[in-house]
């Protein structure tokens, strides 16, 4: 990683000649293999004659549409459609009495703890696997609590502040996470992607004024307490992307996914047990209950597997530059499961976002984010290592 990074969070890693890309990296893009982000750039624009202006103004267009930004694009709308799905579920499990939000998101740690962390300590050994847990179980505890605070912290804020106050709070993860991913990655940003960001802000006030014109909104209990939850929360939410990012960029994904899930199980299941033990007993649990709850594990599962993905192909501001349009298949869903009216604003506010997703990489690339470099640890030796191809060690 950048040498100017912040030390507190710096983790010793295995040094090589050539360093290895994963096998995704090398399947979407060869150029993710430690390239040197200052020799990428875009064709530029030249105003000699209107020709010759529209000739490269072409150029500049069709050059964003790489393999890798048209992963990146289809993974931010997948992680969309994963936050709506969730967002569907909730609702329904609220209805049925279901108010234990701790409780709801200790299945989707579990599952990424029995998931990842088996084939971590496949890889790293029990010896290896301990020896992450003594070094540098610190940062990914840090990194599992803010996660589960984050989420236990919006869910609250809904439950006491309005749908207007929600939306516009969220948002407020964006600039946080710009903050730490220059903090920990020294990004570079460009004035495009500020442009970017800015257009698809404006399609969330879109979205905003949609849901206020259609009476979607419902009344705040206690406004000033939902906000100040919503706010921290979404502080959390911008520190915990910008932080995995940095990690996935220099670790195996299934290191960094397993610790946070073995990690969240961990926190997520004393703060239930303290919490909720009440509400465990009195909850409803039923076919109907199990199936929601399903959903939304398997949701959430979705997007936590597909999120370090998209930080690695593009960044976790474009993670949450992306979740911007769950409202708009909020919309979808919710013209077969509620019947809802279509409002024309919605349409116009998701085509203005998907343009802000394309104004963001205008004048920089994928690749310019931050270098990929996926080591074990120095003091572990993965299985295999020595037999192994090269794109098997990452």
């Amino acid at each position: 990683m950048d040498s100017s990074v912040t030390p507190v969070l710096k983790t010793t890693r295995q040094q090589s000649a050539s360093p290895v890309p994963s096998k995704f990296e090398d399947e979407v893009d060869p150029t993710t293999r430690s390239v040197n982000t200052e020799e990428i750039s875009r064709p530029k624009i030249q105003f000699g004659s209107p020709s010759v202006f529209f000739k490269t103004l072409w150029a500049r267009f069709v050059s964003i549409w790489t393999k890798r930004f048209v992963f990146s694009l289809l993974a931010g709308q997948l992680v969309s459609l994963c936050i709506t799905s969730t967002n569907i579920t909730t609702t329904e499990l609220q209805n049925r009495g279901w108010k234990i939000p701790t409780t709801q998101t200790f299945f989707l740690y579990f599952s990424l703890f029995i998931t990842y962390t088996p084939y971590t300590i496949y890889k790293y050994g029990f010896s290896g696997w301990g020896k992450l847990i003594v070094r540098d179980g610190w940062k990914y505890f840090i990194l599992a609590a803010c996660d589960v605070e984050g989420n236990f912290l919006v869910v609250l804020a809904y439950q006491y502040t309005n749908l207007l106050s929600c939306m516009l709070l969220d948002a407020w993860a964006i600039p946080v996470c710009l903050f730490f991913s220059w903090v920990f990655i020294r990004t570079k940003y460009r004035w495009a992607q500020l442009v970017g960001i800015l257009i698809c802000v404006g399609g969330l006030g879109m979205l905003v004024a949609s849901d206020q014109l259609t009476d979607k909104d419902w009344k705040a209990s206690n406004k000033v307490k939902g906000d100040m939850f919503m706010l921290a929360g979404a502080t959390l939410y911008g520190f915990t992307n910008a932080a995995e990012e940095f990690f996935v960029r220099q670790s195996p994904l299934y290191e960094v996914v397993g610790q946070l899930g073995m990690w969240g199980t961990l926190i997520n299941g004393i703060q239930a047990a303290g919490l909720e033990h009440k509400g465990i007993r009195n909850a409803t649990w039923d076919g109907a209950t199990a199936g929601f709850l399903l959903a939304y594990t398997a949701s959430m599962y979705i997007l936590y597997t597909t999120a370090p993905i998209l930080y690695r192909l593009a960044s976790s501001v474009y993670f949450n530059l992306s979740l911007l349009s769950s409202d708009f298949y909020g919309l979808l869903f919710g013209l077969f499961l509620y019947h809802f009216q279509p409002f024309w604003l919605y349409f116009v506010s998701y085509v203005v976002i998907i343009v802000g997703l394309i104004c963001y990489f205008w004048s920089s690339t994928p690749e310019s984010q931050g270098k990929v470099d996926p080591q074990a640890p120095s003091y572990i030796h993965p299985r295999n290592e020595e037999q192994s191809s090269p794109e098997d060690q990452a």
